[in-house]
């Protein structure tokens, strides 16, 4: 079976890519459990060094690898390019790793106790279409460097990227079989990373309803899971922020990557008392956003990723909506859809309380402090956001109220890979990137040795 790639921009065939069946993904887990026994006792140095390869190679790619996301995923070339680049630093960054997955000695009676830490085995990394080159990265650049092998699924949509990467991996000298990439169905290849018994920890990105069938699958195994799911992030704008600089900003918060991205703040909440001037600031804000041909540099926003998730984003404002305003985008081919601001809106409204994965933003009011914690935290999502204030204290007292893993004050910075990454409640268990990332790729092994 194959799946034709679409470019979102064009509508115009980009490449048809051969999808994985079940048995061949069997065959691929074969041989990854095999290229693990021999991958794991590569010396740390050896492997540190075979990652810093690999970042390499991409480092040389980056234009080729940009390119491709432009055509496949829509993505402007500026996003494209740093995307490209996050998973260099992520593969550097993690390449530190091998010579550093330290145990410790642990003071005991009769001997002498330590501890090691193990590489699980095969790991399956699903990554969704959104963002398909640095959540790969995300996923396989960590396991690799804990001694782990990879098989990795992209998006159907969205496939080119990842299947470039798995060419640089070997390229570089990753051992034949440590890193793959199987493109498929999700309802082939991926079940088959939950089922099957050799896979011994799934990194999952993608929406709550799938990452519970695959949270589900794996308890039958007591398989490790790291899940990051949705969000409906909230952007707290206070009275006493530099209202300019929020408003000039915010556009950028939520409408980034067509707004399909998990952590889009796409509630805006704002203090009662700036409310009506947050508006006057934000609507010229909103309508500069560039939306455009995603290979010119100067546009700052692409198109959705199909026709069908076009369809949905728009059936979250129907006719007789609450439109604040608008800006523009192109006419014909493409799966355009222009920036749009929702207000007033209630708090019963699905553009209010669901994740849209579009570039629709409500705002809310709110009194007081207790009053922003209380409207942001009325979500079954948890996984960013942003707040605005010139208050230390009020920062930090915010920032502790909200139930969320990843917030930024006085700006909309979330994910840097050098700090740990995820949310709560239902936008996921577990962390990815920084530090934390390397303890869900490993697991403790105690030893005791008697000296008496």
């Amino acid at each position: 079976m194959r799946h034709d790639v679409v470019n979102p921009a064009t509508e115009e065939l980009v490449q048809s890519v051969e999808l994985a069946d079940r048995e061949q993904v069997d065959t691929a887990i074969a041989l990854s459990v095999q290229a693990f026994r021999h991958w794991r006792e590569v010396a740390p140095g050896d492997r540190a060094r075979l990652l810093r390869r690999f970042a390499e190679a991409v480092d040389h790619d980056i234009e080729h690898l940009a390119a491709l996301e432009v055509a496949n995923a829509g993505h402007t070339i500026s996003n494209a390019r740093w995307e490209a680049g996050n998973v260099r630093d992520v593969l550097f960054y993690y390449s530190a790793a091998p010579e550093r997955l330290l145990g410790q000695q642990i003071p005991v009676p009769g001997g002498v106790d330590i501890t090691f830490k193990e590489p699980l085995g095969v790991v399956g990394v699903i990554v969704p279409w959104n963002f398909p080159m640095p959540i790969a990265g995300w996923g396989f650049a960590p396991a690799l460097a804990a001694g782990n092998t990879v098989v990795l699924k992209p998006a159907e949509l969205t496939p080119l990227t990842a299947m470039r990467l798995g060419e640089l991996a070997v390229e570089a000298g990753i051992p034949e079989h440590v890193f793959q990439v199987l493109p498929g169905k999700g309802s082939v290849v991926g079940d088959r990373f939950v089922t099957h018994p050799d896979v011994r920890k799934i990194v999952f990105t993608g929406s709550v309803e799938v990452g519970q069938e695959v949270m589900a699958g794996c308890a039958k195994q007591v398989k490790r899971v790291t899940l990051e799911l949705g969000g409906k992030s909230a952007n707290v704008v206070f009275a006493d922020s530099d209202l300019e600089r929020a408003a000039a900003t915010a556009p950028y918060g939520v409408f980034d990557n067509a707004g399909q991205d998990c952590c889009a703040r796409s509630r805006i909440l704002v203090e009662r008392s700036a409310y009506e001037r947050f508006l006057e600031l934000f609507e010229p804000a909103v309508g500069n956003v560039v939306v455009g041909d995603p290979s010119n540099p100067s546009s700052e926003m692409g198109p959705l990723i199909s026709a069908a998730h076009r369809d949905r984003v728009s059936s979250y404002v129907p006719e007789g909506s609450p439109v604040a305003f608008r800006g523009q985008c192109p006419t014909g081919p493409g799966y355009w859809y222009p920036p749009t601001v929702l207000a007033p809106v209630s708090v019963t409204d699905p553009a209010y309380r669901e994740e849209i994965f579009g570039p629709v933003v409500v705002v809310i009011p709110f009194d007081d402090e207790a009053d922003a914690i209380r409207i942001a935290n009325d979500s079954p999502f948890g996984l960013s956001g942003s707040i605005w204030t010139e208050n230390l204290g009020r920062a930090l007292r915010v920032a502790r109220g909200i139930e969320t893993g990843a917030l930024s004050v006085n700006s909309h910075s979330s994910v840097r890979y050098w700090t740990p990454f995820g949310g709560f409640k239902q936008s996921g268990l577990g962390r990815e990137l920084g530090p934390d990332a390397l303890d869900a790729f490993t697991d403790v092994k105690n030893v005791f040795l008697a000296t008496g």
